[in-house]
């Protein structure tokens, strides 16, 4: 008999209909891993931010895209090619599901899903290729709570990121390529690949996070894998949100030295593996009308992962590692960050979440 397989994918989630945005912002501010202040000081904060971003950033930028986000279709769209691929591989039976973090299908209802299906195991993989407390963390913390709620007890292996996995790699390094010919073709310049990454508050990283250092991983690992001579790159990050010190440099400051140096930008949201708000307003028309605004037009996007062949080779292949343990490792399944990221996985227990 096939062995059934559970394989459970993180993101983020985003509202699916103007009415939504103001309470999945709420959920966002309230989690703790985002602000890191006592509970009552994050009710009232979750709620006031979340009625002023509504009203104007996020429920403009929303409005944008028909006042919901995309991302739940495009990470359906990569789950049903996971799921293919995997049962293609005859190593069992293979049922994917999304996970979201502040809008649904949250934990609490996948748990269920998961459990009503029967799995004999789980595989738990997010859609975010650098691990961040923020993110990935904040998000097993929620599965975990849940399945200890449901009493769900069913062997579990946890991916937690792959900054340098091959086919992630390998996808990025392809759609880069793409563009940045485009890019020299149009414009007879040599541009420069801006690696934008979300930001995160420079007090995170100091605490061990280790995020930032993965995320100049990926950039150094994808600049290599394009094959492009002396390629012409830097990391940036952009949406940041608050009055804390964030780290840098900042995407606007990145394109405004492009432009000041003469140079097309090509810029890939390295961070991201799905069309979401970020990619589609901030990047494509909020730092495009930035730019344009500045007399700077040799300014070119680079479309995400989504369902490239290779990065869904890859998810499949770090599933089919993890078949038969139970651990919380990278796709490496080897210590991946150095001593200094006291908040990497494989320091963090989910025993009590």
């Amino acid at each position: 008999m096939s062995k059934k397989i559970a394989v459970v994918l993180f993101n983020l989630g985003g509202p699916d209909s103007r009415e939504t945005i103001k309470p999945f912002l709420t959920n966002f501010f309230m989690d703790k891993n985002i602000i890191q202040a006592p509970w009552p000081v994050r009710f009232f904060l979750s709620r006031l931010i979340a009625f002023k971003r509504t009203k104007k950033e996020a429920g403009d930028s929303y409005k944008l895209l028909g006042d919901k986000s995309p991302l739940l279709e495009n990470s359906r769209a990569q789950i049903r090619a996971l799921e293919e691929m995997l049962n293609s591989s005859g190593e069992g039976s293979f049922k994917t599901f999304i996970c979201m973090r502040y809008w649904h299908p949250m934990a609490p209802q996948v748990v269920k899903e998961v459990q009503d299906w029967g799995p004999d195991h789980i595989v738990l993989l997010p859609l975010y290729p650098q691990f961040s407390t923020t993110t990935t963390n904040s998000s097993l913390e929620q599965w975990h709570l849940a399945a200890k709620q449901a009493g769900l007890k069913i062997s579990t292996a946890t991916v937690c990121c792959y900054p340098m996995e091959n086919g992630f790699v390998q996808a990025n390094a392809d759609n880069v390529r793409k563009v940045y010919e485009q890019a020299l073709s149009e414009t007879g310049k040599k541009p420069r690949i801006l690696f934008s990454a979300h930001g995160l508050p420079k007090k995170i990283i100091a605490q061990g996070d280790p995020y930032q250092w993965q995320c100049e991983q990926s950039a150094a690992a994808i600049a290599q894998a394009t094959g492009i001579e002396n390629a012409d790159w830097q990391i940036c990050y952009q949406s940041r949100v608050g009055p804390l010190e964030w780290i840098g440099p900042s995407t606007e400051d990145a394109i405004k030295q492009a432009a000041a140096d003469q140079v097309p930008v090509v810029i890939l949201p390295h961070a991201f593996t799905q069309e979401h708000v970020e990619t589609l307003v901030e990047i494509e028309i909020e730092y495009r009308h930035m730019a344009k605004e500045i007399g700077f037009t040799d300014y070119y996007r680079v479309p995400t992962v989504s369902t490239h062949e290779a990065y869904i080779a890859g998810l499949k292949n770090m599933v089919l590692a993890r078949l038969d343990d139970t651990d919380t490792l990278p796709d490496t399944k080897a210590q991946l960050c150095g001593k200094e990221w006291s908040k990497c996985c494989m320091n963090i227990s989910y025993e009590g979440s």
